[in-house]
């Protein structure tokens, strides 16, 4: 089974293909839509709270974080702490389940802090990744747009920031490794092979400049982007948009074609019985199967995130 973030709630599908999708939350915009090892059920990050059903999506918890606007989640590899990233940018810890919620106020001690704004978002920031691997369960990741890339080796009671050499403009960080990530920014797309201290830039020959998120999946890597930010995803060529593959992160990227080009831009990634499964701006869902993008139905509105939950 399949659930996709979308503009509008969460919709589920029992495969690759939504061309049947029901609506099975209704929330505002979706911004992720994950699982996590050793946590039960599924949870869903939107603009009006975060939730969670352990039903397979037929019943949703408002777990009542104290911001609404939850922009990311994450289960810790231990199965004891829940995190949750918010608009403005605030980062919560629950260690009840989702019962109660503390601030985890180092994050607003970081030196950059007060810069972590941008017109777009009322002059606001907001965490927009959240993620830790098992090898080092207590470190945790903190993508923030605007705000850079910040890691806590201590559960995310302090932080120390590591944005020096990435774009500030954060939108997704990848973990590869335990201290390998690929940060999907707004200027380009970077990897860093030790926990952040130091990054390169992986797009340095390509026109597109504009990363949401990139994905793994069976040691190939997979990246899309557009050539500037969703206010110029207008007119005959829509977002102008490129899907690009690698043997691995520090590979070359080669373009590939896929159903939507270059008008429809993948902003979400999962992989299912096998498959890669992708989901763009205006909603058409994405599978790749025998080495070839082919088109896997069409969403009533964008898909923000997908989920496998088996």
């Amino acid at each position: 089974m399949l659930l996709a973030g979308a503009n509008d709630g969460v919709y589920r599908a029992d495969g690759p293909r939504f061309d049947d999708a029901e609506r099975v939350l209704d929330s505002d915009r979706a911004m992720r839509v994950r699982r996590f090892d050793g946590w039960d059920g599924v949870f869903a990050a939107t603009k009006s709270g975060l939730y969670r059903s352990t039903d397979g999506g037929d019943s949703w918890t408002d777990l009542s974080v104290p911001l609404a606007e939850v922009y990311a989640v994450l289960g810790d590899p231990a199965g004891e702490r829940l995190y949750a990233g918010t608009h403005p940018a605030h980062l919560y810890v629950s260690e009840d389940d989702g019962e109660t919620w503390r601030e985890l106020a180092g994050l607003q001690d970081l030196p950059s802090r007060e810069e972590w704004y941008t017109p777009r978002h009322r002059d606001e920031a907001h965490v927009r990744s959240l993620c830790a691997h098992p090898e080092v369960p207590d470190r945790v990741v903190a993508g923030v747009e605007v705000g850079g890339v910040h890691v806590s080796e201590d559960r995310g009671e302090t932080w120390t920031e590591r944005k020096r050499g990435v774009h500030d403009d954060v939108h997704h960080v990848l973990l590869v490794g335990p201290d390998e990530y690929v940060a999907s920014t707004g200027d380009g797309l970077y990897r860093t092979t030790d926990a952040g201290r130091a990054w390169t830039r992986l797009d340095g020959d390509l026109d597109h400049r504009y990363f949401r998120e990139a994905f793994v999946h069976d040691g190939r890597f997979y990246a899309a982007a557009a050539r500037s930010s969703p206010g110029t995803w207008q007119g005959e060529r829509g977002a102008d948009a490129a899907l690009f593959e690698a043997d691995a992160p520090d590979a070359p990227l080669e373009s590939v074609p896929y159903p939507g080009d270059p008008e429809e831009v993948v902003l979400a990634w999962t992989a299912h019985d096998g498959a890669v499964v992708a989901g763009t701006n205006d909603g058409s869902v994405l599978v790749r199967a025998d080495a070839e993008w082919t088109a896997g139905g069409r969403m009533p509105s964008g898909i923000r995130s997908l989920c496998a939950t088996a």
